[in-house]
């Protein structure tokens, strides 16, 4: 009953499958088809009609300036263009941007997914498979028309396609002159499109086949090629010694709550019944996740518990109708944010099993188990923020140089160099030090009253009190990174199964990969509202962060990271 009135969403379709192997399960009449019908020139061009600009801004909801800057830099037909880097969180509507761009322009283009070329080899062969007009099937055995390992022959094979194709749109502008063909592709130049580029990072020669794709542009030096990169993340995760122009940036940021009501407001069945549905869920889900696509997979099973008190999904619901189905729902709500924002365990099945083990020896023992683990997953990037922010939120400033130090806290210059005195001077000190302790014992036995003590831990319980009620302080992000880097530096602190977990947390991967991408993670940890951005510092002009997770969690995520949290935490006394 809820399939009904669940509002259905197009799988996005590209033309990645010029390259890809079709599923032999296929009906052999469609085989024959595809073979009957060779491809041509014009299949580089994305769809058979194009679009209008009015459809191609109302297909894409809060994209208007994002497709308006794209459409400016790819510039007039036939004109050059420097490399352009689009770059956004996931599902942001980065492809499905540039897939309809293309398609109102018209323009031939080359797409590669790094998620099915899962490798260099498979990346050159997709290209070189969609310029030379080749489709992999069962008579020719599903092969690729050239075999391509090594950059030199790519490049090699890659600059001979290139001049057949720009050659072959040349003959094709002359041929249609002024006559307005339909699902011809419109111009002399042709565009090299790669997606989801930081799934390349974890390729085996990464470090040189990024380079490589950044300096494609510089390699052909061919005016009628045009590149765009894809990438979840931000270009400064890119940056290497070798020199490339460096491409433009276009950034796509995270839905807004109204830009996400319009996309998910489309085509639906019923837009009374499912708009009553989106104001009722909406609102918590996007403190969890803006993802279009997660949204999408809560909310379907949702919607259904939603409609099941409705005899007829048509209906437009009044207001207490309203109140019925946001009652009905209301139990499910918190189980399935759980569920949105929780990611399954990396634990082998021995260390669960021995988990299970332990539990069970527990319950019969009758020791209560108090939950000490985290029931949500987060990077290992993200715990260490968490823990900067609430110590800097905790501790004054004042004291960051007495706590955090990059070395582990162990100066040993100053113990060698102490070694090294002479032993005169340490024997004149051991005694000097024997008269103090005398005399302080001396102090606190017979001069000091006996309320001395009662005043002092008075002292310290009204000070610990201010501290509780003064709250998180606020601070810097310079502050909350200077922290970060001294912790993280620390190499006794990492814990090995989170960084085997995690992937890229030893050695020169650590300090690379995790600092690249520390702004990503805290403007993720800002949306969960684990930390608050407030307004800017009128003295300092610097927008000032604060922790909003509590002591116990903070416990929580240092326990989960070996961390001795305690050891750093200022209690006031």
């Amino acid at each position: 009953m809820g399939d009904e009135g669940n509002p259905q969403t197009p799988r996005r379709t590209t033309r990645a499958s010029l390259s890809s192997t079709p599923n032999p399960k296929s009906s052999t009449g469609k085989l024959k088809s595809c073979n009957l019908l060779p491809l041509t020139i014009h299949d580089l061009a994305y769809g058979d009609e194009s679009i209008s600009f009015n459809d191609l801004i109302s297909s894409l909801p809060g994209r208007r300036a994002q497709i308006i800057e794209l459409l400016h830099l790819l510039g007039p037909l036939d004109s050059p263009m420097f490399p352009v880097f689009v770059y956004g969180g996931a599902s942001t509507g980065k492809t499905s941007s540039i897939l309809q761009t293309f398609k109102h322009l018209k323009r031939p283009f080359v797409y590669c997914s790094c998620i099915t070329c899962y490798n260099p080899r498979i990346l050159f062969e997709s290209v070189l498979n969609q310029l030379l007009l080749h489709r992999r099937n069962e008579s020719n055995r599903y092969s690729s028309t050239k075999r391509c390992e090594r950059p030199s022959d790519f490049v090699n094979l890659l600059q001979e396609a290139l001049h057949n194709v720009v050659d072959s749109l040349k003959g094709n502008v002359e041929k249609s002159s002024s006559k307005k063909s339909v699902g011809r592709a419109r111009g002399k130049m042709v565009y090299l499109i790669f997606d989801n580029l930081e799934l390349a990072r974890e390729w085996d020669k990464s470090s040189n086949i990024l380079p490589f794709l950044f300096k494609l542009y510089d390699i052909l030096k061919m005016p009628e090629v045009g590149l765009i990169f894809l990438s979840n993340a931000s270009p400064d995760t890119y940056y290497s010694d070798t020199g490339y122009v460096e491409p433009v940036p276009v950034y796509f940021p995270d839905y807004t709550e109204d830009e996400l009501c319009q996309i998910l407001m489309k085509n639906p069945k019923n837009p009374k019944l499912y708009s009553s549905f989106l104001g009722v869920v909406l609102r918590p889900f996007c403190r969890v996740t803006r993802r279009v696509d997660e949204l999408l997979t809560a909310f379907s099973s949702l919607y259904q518990i939603y409609c099941e008190p409705l005899d007829d999904l048509g209906i437009v619901p009044n207001e207490d109708m309203k109140r019925k189905l946001f009652s009905h729902l209301q139990p499910h709500i918190g189980p399935s944010l759980n569920e949105t924002f929780k990611v399954e365990s990396r634990l082998s099945s021995e260390a669960s099993a021995n988990t299970n083990k332990w539990k069970g020896i527990a319950k019969k023992v009758g020791v209560s188990e108090s939950s000490n683990e985290i029931d949500f997953h987060m990077s290992a990037c993200a715990k260490y923020l968490l823990i900067c922010a609430f110590l800097a939120s905790r501790n004054p400033a004042t004291l960051d140089a007495s706590m955090f130090d990059s070395t582990g806290g162990s100066n040993n210059k100053k113990r060698k160099r102490f070694a090294g005195g002479s032993l005169l001077a340490f024997e004149l000190l051991l005694l000097l030090m024997h008269q103090l302790v005398s005399l302080k014992n001396l102090y606190e036995t017979v001069i000091l009253p006996s309320w001395s003590s009662e005043k002092s831990k008075e002292k310290k319980e009204i000070a610990e009190q201010e501290l509780l009620l003064k709250g998180p302080g606020t601070f810097p992000l310079e502050r909350l990174l200077a922290i970060f880097q001294c912790i993280v530096s620390v190499s006794e602190c990492l814990p090995d199964e989170e960084a085997q977990g995690d992937g890229g947390l030893e050695g020169e991967s650590w300090t690379n990969g995790l600092l690249s991408d520390v702004l990503l993670e805290l403007s993720s940890l800002c949306n969960a509202n684990f930390i608050s951005k407030g307004g800017s510092c009128p003295l300092e002009g610097a927008n000032r962060y604060r922790s909003m997770v509590s002591e116990a969690m903070a416990l929580k995520v240092a326990k989960s990271l070996k961390f001795p949290l305690a050891k750093y935490l200022y209690r006031g006394g």
